[in-house]
């Protein structure tokens, strides 16, 4: 009797386990199971602006050949180019990674009207500039919480290009209005006087209006760190923050700080987030051909990355992406007075080693005294160049206000071996990184769209759905036979009024609400007024309150 127990308990584990087998093939052959193993509830999105691999290379060699915290993820390269250009700027590079569409340079996160390189396709001329949903704006929409982290102003050109919409990138106090009105839970950066009354030509209190609606403001980090509450903005410049390496002494902290913070706060919300950190000044420091700066730069973002790495790795439901915009500089280790016999390892580092300052650094410890001894004083202490040349010491002497690092950068270089082709971005390709729980990340040579596209899959986020019906224009609306006029009465407040059956509408720029006499409604989209085309954009949902 025990032996035929045995037996049929025996039969009845295989029978299970044979089951298992075949419903398990069942699920692989349909995809559900892989399908679902992808999803992930946060997407960590980090950028090095500007970062080539000879950036990566002398970082490296800068601290003693260890690696990269982003060296293990490396996974594949980014066409960069833009809708109109194979260059790209950061705008139309940081639109591509925020809504998985090109444009041309210059705009931010709307359509364009040139599109002119291979593969482009051309947009109807009825959706010239109109705006492209981002995947933070989707991500906020869809219950997730939404990050930004800079080290530069938070309206610049790749933090906008997530929370917000224009054919300026440049327009930073229009861009700023709608960030602020789009609400996103978290702002680390620099930037304050975008949002200050006193320091904005249409002196709109931005400050007031976060704190209205639940967000704790604040200029100072003490305040930031020790904040426990889940809505943030904290901007610890009246611009942009300094460059790491120039940092002690200023009350900033470390972009790896900060995205430590965020990922303290955003990890509250259980239906997850989305976070872009930037390391915003590599990009600075390479358009000055300054090697001091883009090693501070390129080590203070890694050591952000391993923050998030950290973070990402210590749970299974976080992706980790690392991608450049774009190249800048044609940054070299080499250049025309080196070979490959002459130039040992220490003559590329010995005066970045020495450095204690950026160009930038050095600029604001001369001052006003630019006296022959004094900048060979300083230049000494913070460079260790002692032998600079009256053609130097005269190129010091005159620099431009805000312009002593395209000075002391080529200085540097010159005397590091290093080579630059440009003080502009180039187009090559950029290395791409990605961390996934169970590996599912992207390979190969891909477009900077597919990043996009690739965040949205693994966060279960339709892009397509959500532009879909997002924005009307003014156009639209007077086809459809309402009197619609733009208001440019006061530029710093433009806005698009309405008149429907008795009554009047009015929608500010920038905002997200329509106002109907002593009424207010709150919309789902902020406005964009595109002033070169004379159009006005609305969140579509306008139309049925005009009914």
């Amino acid at each position: 009797m025990k032996n035929f127990l045995k037996f049929k308990k025996t039969a009845i584990i295989s029978l299970l386990l044979i089951l298992c087998l075949v419903l398990s093939s069942f699920v692989f052959a349909t995809g559900e199971t892989d399908e679902n193993s992808n999803k992930v509830k946060n997407v960590i999105l980090m950028i090095p602006d500007g970062m080539t691999i000879a950036h990566t290379t002398l970082a490296r060699w800068y601290q003693g050949g260890e690696p990269l915290a982003m060296d293990e993820l490396a996974c594949g390269l980014v066409r960069t180019y833009s809708a109109n250009n194979p260059i790209t700027d950061s705008a139309p590079a940081g639109t591509a990674y925020a809504t998985g569409y090109k444009t041309q340079n210059r705009y931010l996160s709307i359509f364009p009207e040139i599109s002119s390189m291979p593969g482009v396709g051309q947009v109807e001329e009825k959706d010239f500039y109109k705006p492209i949903v981002t995947i933070l704006e989707a991500a906020k929409k869809s219950g997730k919480s939404t990050g930004l982290v800079v080290t530069c102003q938070f309206p610049h050109a790749t933090p906008a290009a997530f929370a917000s919409h224009s054919d300026n990138r440049n327009d930073y106090e229009n861009i700023a209005e709608q960030m602020v009105y789009n609400r996103v839970d978290v702002v680390f950066g620099g930037g304050w006087k975008y949002i200050g009354k006193n320091s904005r030509k249409d002196k709109e209190d931005l400050v007031s209006y976060l704190k209205q609606n639940g967000f704790e403001v604040t200029n100072s980090w003490e305040v930031a760190k020790n904040y426990y509450g889940s809505k943030i903005w904290g901007l610890f410049a009246q611009d942009y923050m300094h460059y790491d390496i120039d940092r002690n002494g200023t009350g900033e902290p470390s972009l790896a700080e900060m995205t430590q913070k965020a990922l303290q706060i955003l990890s509250k919300n259980r239906n997850g987030f989305f976070l872009m950190v930037e390391g915003s000044e590599i990009d600075w420091a390479s358009h000055a051909n300054d090697p001091v700066g883009v090693v501070s730069d390129v080590l203070a973002f890694d050591r952000a990355v391993k923050v998030a790495l950290d973070f990402a790795k210590s749970r299974n439901d976080t992706a980790v992406i690392i991608a450049p915009d774009h190249t800048n500089g044609g940054m070299t280790l080499g250049n025309y007075s080196a070979s490959a016999d002459s130039v040992l390892l220490n003559n590329f580092l010995k005066y970045i080693r020495k450095a204690t300052r950026t160009g930038a650094g050095v600029e604001e410890i001369l001052g006003n005294n630019r006296t022959d001894e004094n900048i060979k004083k300083v230049v000494s202490k913070y460079y260790g160049i002692d032998n600079l040349t009256q053609d130097e010491i005269n190129a010091i002497k005159n620099a431009p206000a805000g312009r002593l690092n395209y000075v002391l950068g080529p200085m540097i270089s010159k005397r590091s071996y290093i080579g630059w082709t440009s003080n502009d971005h180039t187009g090559e390709e950029v290395v791409l990184y990605a961390y996934h729980p169970n590996g599912y990340v992207p390979h190969g040579v891909i477009d900077n769209t597919e990043v996009c596209d690739y965040m949205a899959e693994i966060m279960g986020i339709d892009l397509g759905s959500f532009n879909e019906n997002a924005y009307i224009s003014n156009a639209d609306l007077e086809e459809k036979g309402y009197d619609v006029f733009i208001d440019t009465g006061n530029p710093y407040n433009i806005q698009l009024v309405i008149n429907s059956k008795g009554k009047t509408y009015t929608i500010p720029q920038n905002k997200n609400v329509l106002i109907e006499g002593n009424k207010q409604y709150t919309l789902k989209y902020v406005s964009v007024y595109i002033p070169g085309a004379k159009k006005f954009f609305v969140s579509s949902e306008v139309e049925d309150l005009l009914k």
